[in-house]
């Protein structure tokens, strides 16, 4: 049984029933919050009747009015479900494909680990490329695939063949600790595998098992080399940069782009659930670029995309460069294209928002394509201008951020 209101949509006309949804999404009751592992009779109360069997909804897809949209008028240039009420294009999608992860960094989870999502609440594989599709179709031609650690995952090179052959999608990129980076990497490459990016965040091994809780130091840096081999330019290297912990590193990291294409990438230190954020321990952007200047004065500015998430510097004569994600004291999310799509299903609009929606349930209700659609624009239409500053967030109830796919 559809959700009342996808049917009232459909009788209002697409544009009409899109922006009244919208409206009911945000005004009603349908809007929750994280608060642990989604039950399915929690999304049943949210989302309408619902079965546990997953319908063969692929076959719809190829069967959709995909022509009917592009030729009517009232859809924009770029898809209106995809596009926010701020003009924002989401066009770069992250999926994450497991909850689990072999390391147990201080600034994702806890030291115990994170209660994990029961595998039948989890995204199948056909659920995930049947997403991947959908969203491929509206707009979005960059997928990145996160976790937990998404190449632990046993069909990781099958999802990134699969997603290989989608129209339109133009970069498949991964997030990884990097522990199974060499064995994997010419596989990856053969699969189809874009973009590269390895967490690392220290060169001291002592430094490195302390942070991650695990072991693992060289097989990261065999990894980063092998993936140089192969030819990934650059390899980026996200670096959460944490005082009293490796702050100290900034000029190391930053020498290591003299010989290696790489692109090192500071992030300031972001709170989230059981990662203990304190504001005493986040070095900002400004203080870390200061830093390095004092090294390297002659550091150039280097011009980035619009949507891009980092800042962009180079040492003149370097092989790489060097980045700064700058989400809490100089956010950028006027710029923001992307959405998320967390591995038991929910689909978050911003990585600092609490608010969530099952596409898994959806999905599971037998529900078309269009009703699909009108539950991913009312979710996209309600994104926030901005997220709440850094003080708020730290307030906020949110998942940690391995559950998230960040």
């Amino acid at each position: 049984m559809a959700h009342p209101a996808l049917s009232y949509c459909r009788l209002l006309g697409r544009r009409d029933g899109l922006a009244h949804f919208r409206k009911l999404w945000v005004d009603g009751s349908s809007s929750r919050t994280y608060s642990g592992a989604t039950t399915h009779r929690e999304n049943e109360v949210e989302l309408g009747e619902s079965t546990l069997g997953a319908p063969n909804f692929s076959a719809s897809l190829k069967n959709s009015s995909r022509k009917e949209r592009l030729a009517d008028s009232s859809v924009l240039p770029f898809s209106a479900f995809l596009t926010d009420n701020f003009g924002r294009r989401h066009s770069y999608l992250r999926i994450s494909l497991t909850e689990k992860c072999n390391l147990r960094c201080q600034y994702c989870m806890p030291e115990e680990g994170v209660k994990l999502t029961p595998r039948g609440q989890l995204l199948s594989t056909s659920e995930l490329l049947t997403l991947a599709r959908l969203f491929v179709r509206e707009g979005v031609d960059k997928i990145r695939l996160t976790g937990g650690e998404p190449l632990i995952r046993p069909d990781v090179l099958d999802i990134i063949t699969e997603l290989r052959k989608l129209e339109g999608l133009k970069t498949i990129a991964v997030t990884t600790n990097g522990i199974n980076l060499a064995r994997l990497s010419p596989k990856l490459k053969d699969a189809g595998l874009d973009l590269i990016n390895v967490s690392l965040d220290s060169l001291v091994p002592a430094k490195f098992e302390f942070i991650v809780r695990r072991k693992g130091f060289h097989k990261v840096m065999e990894g980063i080399d092998k993936a140089i081999e192969l030819g990934y330019n650059p390899v980026k290297i996200n670096c959460v940069v944490m005082r009293g912990l490796n702050e100290d590193e900034l000029l190391d990291f930053v020498a290591l782009t003299e010989e290696k294409p790489v692109e090192v990438r500071f992030i300031e230190y972001m709170p989230f659930d059981g990662n203990k954020w304190n504001f005493k321990k986040m070095v900002s952007y400004q203080e870390m670029l200061d830093r390095i200047r004092q090294r390297w004065p002659n550091l150039e500015t280097l011009q980035a995309a619009q949507a891009d998430t980092a800042k962009m510097f180079k040492v003149p004569g370097f092989s790489g460069q060097v980045g700064f994600i700058t989400s809490m004291s100089d956010h950028f999310c006027g710029s923001c294209n992307r959405l998320r799509i967390t591995a038991d299903g929910n689909l978050k609009v911003c990585l600092f928002g609490n608010s969530e929606v099952s596409l898994r349930d959806v999905l599971r209700s037998g529900a078309s394509e269009d009703e699909l659609l009108q539950i991913i624009g009312a979710a996209v239409g309600r994104k926030k201008k901005q997220h709440a500053g850094m003080f708020s967030i730290s307030q906020m109830k949110n998942r940690p951020m391995v559950l998230i796919g960040g």
